[in-house]
This record gives structure tokens, sequence and C-alpha cells, in this order.
């Protein structure tokens, strides 16, 4: 038993990662893959995933080696202003998401509801209750908690999305082939380009503020260099947990609404259309793995600023501080947007993803920068094929970036 609980302590920042990079702009954008592709770009669920394991590794392993966090060592070897602007485009993000995830959530609710009263809850009041059930957790106070409520949160969606994985279970043979990287031709009647879909894709996985809070998560644990085999092995988790729970809502999407050539353009309408195709049991529980998903990532995403603030002032986060909580209360509180002003919530998340999308070749550069600085790294300098890798990522990550902004400013005007 002892050993079980070992194990599991020390799985709990990987367990957390996931609560922050799995939400429902994830399951939107794996949703959206799986109605409109198939499963022909299960190849970028499996490179955005290894980049993840990649890049949580190097973040992990320089705080492992230096002692230091990502967002202090910006500012202290790069220069302050660069960890300023990690603050601010990461403020950005987080609220943009909170007021996405928020507004999804509370569609999907809504959308649930009618099966069981007629017109449903209002969104308003599904709102209302998640952000003050995400406050409440907050006030449990310190990191160690929210790992560990983190942790049954993912549990719970990761069981949820594996259960529609196997009553929606696609044959083998189209998994395997689409792990060969092919773009598929443009969808009529949709503004959504296939390249668009794969930089949202990339976008929900590889979050730069994944990498940064990662270096956070180390320090805290209190692992150094001697635990590097247990940094791996976490990395390895979370990322292989990742890719399941991805393939698991992109399947679900091609199992039903692929088949029936049904478009997808929201996590909410994904509800109404599953239900014919796949029955009233597997629409209810992927409503909740949606809900969870939501929960998970808004947990985080709340207690992400205060977080980063105090990494860069090497300051010790009190969560129970006056301040801290007036900022975590505002944060929660742009969950009502949606509800009260009906504004379209996949919009926000989709300018939300844009500004992640520009913030990843940034922070790929500058640890690329650090972990060949000597006078920090010492024996543990980035070898050649780290180098190679990391020279990689960054061009993927301009690439990416470069076609996810050409394809969100076309939606952008067609709403404005």
């Amino acid at each position: 038993m002892n050993k079980i609980k070992s194990f599991i302590a020390t799985i709990l920042p990987g367990l957390f990662l996931i609560g922050l990079n799995i939400g429902t702009g994830s399951v939107t954008a794996m949703a959206k893959a799986g109605a409109n592709y198939g499963l022909s770009l299960t190849w970028t669920i499996a490179i955005s995933c290894y980049i993840t394991y990649f890049l949580i590794n190097v973040f992990g392993k320089y705080t492992l080696v230096t002692g230091e966090t990502a967002l202090y060592a910006f500012r202290k070897h790069i220069h302050q202003v660069v960890g300023l602007f990690f603050i601010v485009a990461l403020g950005i993000n987080v609220c943009g998401s909170v007021v996405g995830v928020m507004g999804i959530i509370a569609d999907v609710c809504c959308e649930w509801s009618k099966n069981y009263i007629d017109g449903g809850i209002s969104g308003v009041w599904f709102a209302v209750f998640f952000i003050g059930f995400v406050y409440l957790l907050f006030w449990v106070g310190k990191t160690k908690s929210f790992e560990k409520i983190l942790a049954a949160i993912v549990a719970l969606l990761s069981l949820c999305f594996l259960l529609n994985f196997f009553i929606l279970m696609p044959p083998l043979g189209e998994l395997f082939i689409g792990l060969v990287p092919s773009i598929p031709d443009t969808l009529n009647g949709t503004n959504d380009t296939p390249y668009l879909v794969i930089a949202s894709m990339v976008g929900t996985t590889v979050f730069s503020g994944l990498f940064i809070v990662r270096t956070i998560l180390v320090k805290e644990s209190g692992w150094s260099i001697k635990d590097l085999k247990i940094q791996k092995r976490d990395a390895v988790i979370a990322s292989i947990m990742m890719f399941v729970i991805s393939i698991s809502i992109m399947t679900s999407a091609s199992g039903t609404l692929f088949k029936a050539g049904i478009t997808l353009n929201s996590a909410s309408q994904m509800l109404t259309l599953l239900e014919p195709l796949a029955g009233t049991f597997a629409t209810t529980i992927f409503a909740v793995g949606i809900i969870a998903a939501g929960i998970s990532s808004q947990f985080p995403n709340v207690i992400l600023l205060p977080m980063l603030q105090s990494d860069y002032n090497q300051a010790t986060l009190n969560f129970k501080s006056k301040q801290v909580r007036l900022i975590v209360l505002v944060i929660s509180s742009l969950g009502l947007v949606v509800p009260l002003t009906h504004a379209p919530p996949i919009l926000l998340m989709i300018a939300s993803q844009a500004f992640g999308a520009l913030l990843l070749p940034f922070t790929v550069g500058c640890m690329l920068y650090l972990g060949n600085k000597k006078d920090l790294m010492k024996t543990h300098l980035f070898g050649m094929t780290t180098n190679i890798t990391m020279v990689l990522i960054l061009l993927f990550a301009i690439f990416m970036s470069f076609n996810g902004l050409k394809g969100v400013f076309p939606l952008i005007s067609v709403h404005f």
C-alpha cells in the first residue's frame, strides 16, 4: 500500500498537467477533427503528444539541474521584459480560456438538461454553480491538495472518454492508417481549413503554460537531479494519458458523426448529434467527460496567474492572501461572460488559442538558449540530439502558429 501511495505521489505533477491541458478546448478540437476528417489526423495527436513529452522532460530537467523555474530563469538570464511578456501573454490566454471553457460547460449542461426538463435549465445557473464549485476548491489553499483533487477529476474524465472509445470503437486499421501524416481536403460549406483544425489540435496539446508550470511543480516536489528517472516516468505517463484521452474523443466523433457525414462546430452540438447515432448512455458519458474536462482545466487556469507572479518574483505563494483570492475571484467571474451575453464561446476559445500559438515559439526558443549556457547546465548541457529536436520543434511551432493565425482571422471577420 505504501508503495502504491509513493507511486501516486510521484505522478501527481503529471496529472496536474493533464488537468491543465485537457479541457473543453481539447474536447472541441479533437471532436471537430474526428467529425470532419475521421481518423486521418491521428498523426497530429501522436506528434503533439511526443513534443509535449519531450518539452515536459526538457523543462523539468532544467529545474532539476539548476534549481530554477522557467519564468524566473527567463527573467534572470535573458531579460526581465521576457518574463513580463510571458506573464501578460499567458494571462490573456488564461482569461480567454476561462471565458470559453465555462461558456462551453454552460452550453453543454443546458443542452443536456433538456433531456430531463422541458426547455432545459439556463446556462447561467450552471455557470454560477461550477464557478462557485471551483472557487471553493481553491480555498483549500495548497498545491498538493490541488494535485489530488485534479487527479480525481482527471480519472473521471479519462474513464468517461475511454468508455466512449470502447462503445464506439473504430477498426484498429483506421487508427494505424491515420498515423501516416497527410492533409485532408478542405470541406465544402465550412470556414475551417484542415490546417486550422491541425493547428488547434496542436495548440491545445502543446501549450506553453504547461511547460512553464511544469518547472514550478518540479521545484515544489523537491526533486533533484537524482530524481531524473522519476521525472521522466512522470512525463511519459502524462503524455500517454493525453494521447489516450485525445484519441478517445476523436474516435467518438469519427465513429458516429464522420460516418454519418455530419460536421461539427461545437462541443455542445455533439450531444444533440451523438444521441440518435450512439444512444442516450453514450451521450451522457460524453457530457460528463466534457464537464470533468472543463473543471479540470478551469481549476489550474484560475490559479495560474498568481502562480506565475510569485514565480517571477521568487516569492512564496500564499493562496489564502486577500490579493490572491481577489485575483482568482475576478478571473473566475469571467466565466459568466458567455452565459450572460450569449457571446460565441468557440470564437473566444479560438482567440485564446491564437495567443497560445504565438507564445510557443518564444517558449521553445528561450529554453533552447538556456539549455546551451554552460555556466547554468554545466555537465548537463543540451546534446546534439536534444538541440536538433528543439530546433525542429521550434520550426514546427512557427509553422503551426502561422497557419493557425491565418485560419483564425477569417473566422473572426465573419463574426465581426
